[in-house]
């Protein structure tokens, strides 16, 4: 049995549903799979591969979601925005998990659905080997119904209209995620970046219902502040936190590297001057 099949069902979805916690970090501008292994050492859960705001080639991607696989961890690819020819490529490739962004109506989840699972729930294209079995030519008796268990089906909420709609988005078939994205939707709300804006919560607020009531996960993206979260996990938000994009953690590393050496030669210069006046 392989290591893909001995987690039918998806840990990553049962976890959460459980309230623990899962930590992933966005993946945009590296272009091998290193940026991979140092999320798997560092103790990730999973990945997101962002194609909506990157000029990734497929074949970058699929290499990614096959080493995260390897390592144990769940990759996730965001998509261009109702790019659904795409996602076949994607999974195929070993992508777990299909983030769609700015998804604002049910027939818009519905598309997206389809694209993800083969029939006859959707209209997946067929296909018999996928690097997360080896490659090994499967029956697709076999094979449709393992991806299709393991497939996780992410909508991206960014507008008033799909906060408006989270109901019947939420009613989906093979929809699994309602995810919001916090600084687009608050930007269309008229308060980019605040998010303690009471429109901003009442947005969180009904979707956060919505996916409690169809039995859906809500996650949130896009919100570094720890306290703010908190308090939206208090209303039904999913603990799966995006921790930071690689191109962010590289930079933040920089920064903090810089400022410790010139903090440690502007002492030792301070050092020297007083030994020298001696």
């Amino acid at each position: 049995m392989s290591a893909y099949q001995a987690h039918e069902g998806n840990g990553l979805i049962e976890k959460l549903r459980r309230g623990e916690l899962v930590t992933a970090m966005m993946i945009r501008s590296a272009r091998n799979t290193d940026a991979v292994r140092v999320a798997g050492s560092a103790g990730y859960d999973s990945i997101i591969i962002d194609l909506e705001h990157s000029s990734m080639p497929l074949q970058i991607v699929s290499d990614m979601a096959s080493a995260a696989h390897d390592l144990g961890m769940t990759p996730f690819v965001r998509v261009p925005e109702r790019d659904y020819g795409s996602v076949g490529r994607v999974l195929d490739g070993g992508a777990t998990g299909v983030i769609a962004a700015r998804i604002e109506t049910p027939e818009q989840a519905e598309e997206l659905a389809r694209a993800c699972r083969f029939a006859p729930r959707g209209q997946r294209s067929q296909i018999a080997m996928v690097p997360q079995l080896g490659f090994k030519p499967t029956p697709a008796r076999e094979l449709n119904p393992l991806l299709d268990r393991e497939t996780i089906v992410k909508t991206l909420i960014e507008t008033p209209l799909g906060a408006a709609n989270a109901d019947a988005i939420a009613q989906v078939d093979g929809v699994d995620m309602l995810a919001i994205g916090a600084n687009d939707l608050s930007a269309e709300l008229g308060a980019a970046g605040d998010y303690t804006s009471s429109a901003f919560y009442d947005a969180v607020a009904t979707i956060a219902a919505a996916c409690a009531k169809h039995g859906k996960l809500c996650v949130i993206g896009g919100i570094a502040d720890f306290d703010i979260l908190a308090g939206f996990m208090r209303i039904g938000v999913a603990p799966m936190i995006i921790s930071g994009s690689d191109i962010e953690m590289l930079y933040a590393a920089a920064r903090q590297r810089n400022e410790a050496l010139k903090h440690w030669h502007a002492g030792l210069k301070d050092s020297v001057a007083t030994t020298a006046n001696r």
